[in-house]
């Protein structure tokens, strides 16, 4: 199911790590802390079980994961210019 990941988190490394972590499972970046894309079941569970391993302790992330339909997908509204946030962090 295509999946939306969005995260608030003070700390640079641990939300460096978190970008990797969600790159390296094939989600794509939308915003600086957005990420998106098809996820099996057992792939959402493996990955919010690896989040919760990279963000344990600590009391000031908050990370929240949506299911989205691709109708409601393609319902969203854009303002502003779509950005290839791909590009921007390739280290």
């Amino acid at each position: 199911m295509l999946t939306l990941i969005i995260y608030d988190i003070t700390d640079d490394e641990l939300r460096s790590k978190v970008a990797s972590f969600l790159k390296s499972k094939g989600l794509k970046r939308i915003q600086k802390s957005a990420f998106i894309g098809e996820l099996s079941s057992s792939e959402r569970v493996n990955v919010e079980a690896g989040l919760k391993l990279l963000v344990k302790n600590n009391d000031r992330v908050n990370i929240q994961i949506y299911p989205l339909t691709p109708a409601v997908y393609n319902q969203r509204s854009v303002i502003g210019v779509e950005l290839n946030y791909e590009e921007e962090y390739l280290v």
